[in-house]
């Protein structure tokens, strides 16, 4: 079951927690449901062509109840449109080959899936300014998907909040957060960007730090009206 051999179904859930004496229901609960799949996720489709770590992003994204993200250098990637998600990862290092490139602009875009489903989930984008005036694959497509930003953060479901050069510092390294809500606060989850692939962390002391991050940001960002405007502002420049 660790190595993700044998399927884990809620009833072996049920009673792995009554041999450990976990008498937590709503952890049990939450877990349960996880475990309660009648089908393969549809990232399954990538698995053994894709890093891991690209996966395991979708299945936190697709069990989550709520999503916040940091980006400091680009659109977050549940909002980016195919051209420009093509750009971010042909700048990679060491080179991509054109196939992989495809395959993981297909994935990204399947990702926003959680965006659009019926069941929908609540994600909150702290974007940087900069990360706005950073030309991924040129000034049409930057412009292209400034347009799509805004329009995007006109659902109901999403928040696009942008925090200004004006503001100064921020907390943090500068590099990409995902925080993920589970059902219960003992299934949140928060995922690094680095150089090398995603990092995870369920830490309650690591949990508190990012929650603070976001809290942060959300206290010096712009409103979601005022946001909209800025990157209407920079689109019309570019």
């Amino acid at each position: 079951m660790e190595a993700g051999i044998r399927a884990t179904s809620p009833e072996r859930v049920r009673i792995l927690a009554s041999n450990y004496e976990c008498g937590d229901h709503a952890y049990i609960d939450g877990l349960a449901t996880m475990a309660d799949s009648r089908k393969r996720g549809w990232w399954e489709q990538y698995r053994g062509i894709l890093p891991h770590g690209l996966l395991d992003v979708a299945e936190l994204e697709w069990f989550a109840t709520r999503l916040r993200s940091l980006q400091t250098v680009h659109v977050p990637g549940l909002l980016q449109l195919s051209g420009y998600a093509r750009a971010i990862f042909d700048s990679a290092l060491p080179p991509l080959p054109n196939s992989e490139v495809e395959l993981r602009v297909a994935q990204r875009m399947q990702r926003q899936q959680v965006l659009e489903r019926e069941t929908s989930v609540e994600y909150v984008a702290y974007v940087h300014e900069w990360a706005l005036r950073m030309q991924f694959g040129g000034r049409r497509t930057t412009r292209e998907q400034l347009a799509h930003l805004c329009e995007v953060s006109e659902r109901e479901n999403v928040d696009v909040r942008i925090l200004t050069v004006g503001v100064g510092a921020f907390p943090g390294a500068g590099h990409a957060v995902l925080y993920a809500n589970g059902a219960v606060p003992q299934l949140d989850t928060v995922q690094l960007d680095s150089a090398h692939g995603g990092e995870f962390t369920h830490a309650d002391a690591q949990l508190a730090k990012y929650r603070a991050h976001m809290d942060w940001w959300h206290a010096k960002s712009l409103s979601p009206q005022s946001s909209r405007d800025l990157i209407h502002s920079i689109a019309r420049d570019l």
